[in-house]
């Protein structure tokens, strides 16, 4: 179950802790924040910094299926994602990075940002900016 938390303020801001069956959090962050009626998420990995889920398609599998528990916790999905920021250790993969984006996001595409840096000990990092579901749609 997720752990959500809401701004003390009364503007509007709710916080997501800790989505069901995902990492947690390795510093002082949560794993999203929605607020006026967009979601957005931290950066999502495939496992713990330092851990590999296999090849590198496992791991962009798995840091998508992060994503998209994030999300659905944030009350979103990856129907309603309108940017995606990626983060590659690699130039070389690219290719196949966007071959297992494709079928995520396949007739669903998003604005996005795709960049070669430095990580901390995981192969890829992706972070996105979704809009809020409506109730009827939850």
């Amino acid at each position: 179950m997720s752990t959500a938390t809401t701004a003390a303020n009364g503007g509007g801001i709710t916080r997501i802790e800790s989505a069901p069956g995902v990492p947690a959090a390795v510093g002082p962050y949560v794993q999203a924040t929605s607020a006026g009626g967009f979601v957005f998420t931290t950066g999502q990995i495939p496992a713990a910094p330092g851990q590999s889920t296999g090849t590198f398609e496992d791991d962009v599998h798995a840091t998508l299926r992060n994503l998209e528990a994030v999300l659905h916790a944030a009350g979103s999905d990856l129907d309603h994602v309108v940017k995606v920021n990626t983060y590659l250790s690699s130039p070389d993969q690219l290719a196949p990075y966007n071959q297992v984006y494709e079928s995520y996001f396949a007739g669903r595409r998003a604005a996005r940002t795709t960049v070669c840096v430095g990580l901390w000990g995981v192969t890829l990092e992706i972070d996105c900016v979704a809009v809020v579901r409506s109730e009827a749609a939850r």
